[in-house]
């Protein structure tokens, strides 16, 4: 409202001032020229208007996506050291998770954050996709690892895959709500920053840790479409790294800080997607 008493006081004074001049030639010039400024007014009037709601536009925007912004941000400013080595505790799947490699790689992770839980735990909570296995004329339908985890994980003696990021990324957030970052997609430049941080990182590879051939994947068609597999899929949390060497935690071989060349290492990891779940360092939590 404020804004529009400068008019009014405006309009009075022009009103006057039209009915006091005598000369049509002074009204008509007097007209011309408060009319012109009302226009531009009003045109700047409606121009505030327009930039104030597209930066209201901006603001909620950035509101929706804060807390994703907040956790790479935050993350982006820490200095990525030339090597780390972390000691973060290990454990291994077998005997009771033979196929489990994925809940007991996140149970290294969180224990090393403090939460008091263990692989069997998050064997039992983790999200689990039922459909059923069907074989066929040398095709395969069963469930979507992107979905939950496929099969049996206690024994290798009935059929059972394994799970990929985002179950365990949900099954994260339960005891760090609010902290878990799902790095998949990522630069492995992206990882080398949370474990400069001091944080460990859970990610998907094979058992051999390195680019394996094509002959070592199929493709199984699911409820959601097609999707690739390798039965030497594999998950671990790394540890560190240095210019050569990637360190990591095995479940497999029960091995703290195992060591892989770095371009070998990195190489299995992007052939499995790049996958990769941690969590928010203290700094910026």
């Amino acid at each position: 409202m404020s804004f529009f008493i400068p008019f009014i006081i405006g309009g009075i004074l022009s009103f006057g001032f039209f009915f006091w001049a005598k000369s049509i030639k002074v009204k008509a010039a007097f007209f011309f020229l408060t009319s012109s400024l009302l226009i531009a007014a009003m045109f700047s009037l409606v121009t505030d208007n327009v930039e104030a709601r597209i930066w209201n536009t901006f603001k909620k925007s950035n509101l929706l996506n804060s807390e994703e912004k907040t956790k790479n941000e935050a993350v982006k400013i820490v200095k990525i050291k030339e090597q780390v080595l972390l000691s973060a505790p290990v454990f291994k799947q077998n005997p009771e998770l033979p196929r489990g490699c994925e809940v007991t790689a996140l149970a290294m992770l969180l224990q090393y954050k403090g939460i008091k839980v263990d692989k069997m735990e998050l064997a039992e909570k983790v999200k689990k996709d039922t459909t059923p296995l069907v074989e066929k004329d040398g095709s395969v339908f069963w469930g979507n690892p992107n979905d939950g985890f496929i099969g049996n994980m206690y024994t290798k003696s009935k059929p059972g895959y394994g799970v990929y990021h985002k179950p365990i990324k949900e099954l994260a957030e339960q005891y760090l709500p609010g902290q878990v970052v799902d790095l998949t997609g990522k630069s492995f430049t992206e990882l080398e920053t949370y474990l400069s941080s001091g944080v460990p990182v859970w990610v998907i590879t094979n058992t051999t840790f390195r680019k394996l051939p094509d002959s070592a994947f199929e493709t199984w068609d699911t409820p959601q479409g097609k999707v690739k597999i390798t039965y030497k899929e594999h998950a671990v949390i790394i540890t560190g790294y240095d210019q050569k060497t990637v360190y990591f935690n095995d479940s497999i071989s029960g091995t703290k800080n195992m060591a892989i060349p770095k371009q070998d290492f990195i190489a299995a990891w992007k052939q499995m997607g790049s996958q990769a779940v941690t969590y928010l360092p203290n700094s910026v939590q």
